[in-house]
C-alpha cells in the first residue's frame, strides 16, 4: 500500500523519500498533524525544503497522504505474523491479543485517523487509502475464516466475507470509542464477542450485495 512515488527514483532517492515519510510520521505522532510543519519535518530528517518539494511536489498535503499510507501499512504489520496465519484458534487468539495491545499502547492518539481527518475523509485520495486498508484487512481475515472452515473448525454455513467484515467493524468501532474515552474495554468486548460467534456459528448468513471493496 502506498500513495505513489516520484518516477524513476534512484535507490538513494527512494531512501531519502522514505526517510522524509518516516520522519514526518514521527513528528505527527508527537505533535499531531495540525501542529507539524514542513520546517519541523525538514529539521528532523536533515533535508532541505527543495528536497521535500522534489519528492512531494504537492507540498504538505501530498506528504501527509504518503504518511497516511505508511501508517495504514503499520496497522496491518502490527498484526503480523498472526494475521497472515489464522489457521488455529490459538492463532486467532494471538491475533486478537496483538490488536488489543496495539491500540492499548496507542491510546487516544490514532495517527492514521488524525491524518485521514486532516486530508478530508471525502476526498478521493483519502477514500481510496481507507478502502485499500479495509480491503486488505478483510481479505486476510476472510482467508483465515475459510481455512478454519476447510479444517472443520468453523461452520461452513457462515459467509466468510460477511464474518470478516464484522470483525473489521468490531475493531474499528472499539477503536472509535477508545479514541473518545480512553477505555479499551469496548474493543476487547467487541472482539471477544465476535470471535465467540465465529466459534459457535452465530454470525448471520450473507445478505444481497458484496461487503468487500
Amino acid at each position: 500500500m502506498h500513495s505513489g512515488t516520484a518516477p524513476r527514483l534512484t535507490p538513494k532517492g527512494m531512501a531519502t523519500r522514505r526517510r522524509i515519510v518516516e520522519g514526518a510520521a514521527e513528528e505527527i505522532r508527537e505533535r499531531g498533524a495540525a501542529g507539524t510543519t514542513l520546517d519541523d519535518i525538514r529539521a528532523r530528517t536533515g533535508t532541505s525544503k527543495s528536497q521535500i518539494f522534489h519528492y512531494f511536489p504537492g507540498g504538505k498535503e501530498e506528504l501527509l497522504l504518503a504518511v497516511a499510507a505508511r501508517e495504514a501499512e503499520r496497522v496491518l504489520e502490527d498484526q503480523e505474523p498472526h494475521l497472515g496465519d489464522l489457521t488455529t484458534w490459538a492463532a486467532w487468539q494471538a491475533w486478537r491479543d496483538a490488536v488489543v495491545r496495539r491500540y492499548e499502547q496507542q491510546g487516544v492518539n490514532c495517527p492514521l485517523g488524525v491524518l485521514i481527518t486532516e486530508l478530508g475523509r471525502t476526498t478521493p485520495a483519502a477514500q481510496a487509502l481507507t478502502g485499500q486498508l479495509i480491503g486488505q484487512w478483510q481479505s486476510a481475515l476472510r482467508t483465515g475464516i475459510r481455512h478454519m472452515q476447510d479444517s472443520g473448525e468453523v461452520d461452513r454455513g457462515l459467509d466468510a466475507d460477511r464474518t470478516a467484515a464484522t470483525l473489521v467493524a468490531a475493531v474499528q468501532g472499539g477503536v472509535t470509542i477508545l479514541m473518545s474515552t480512553g477505555a479499551i474495554g469496548h474493543l476487547e468486548a467487541a472482539l471477544d464477542t465476535t470471535l465467540t460467534l465465529l466459534r459457535t456459528g452465530g454470525v448471520p448468513a450473507a445478505r444481497p450485495g458484496p461487503l468487500h471493496p
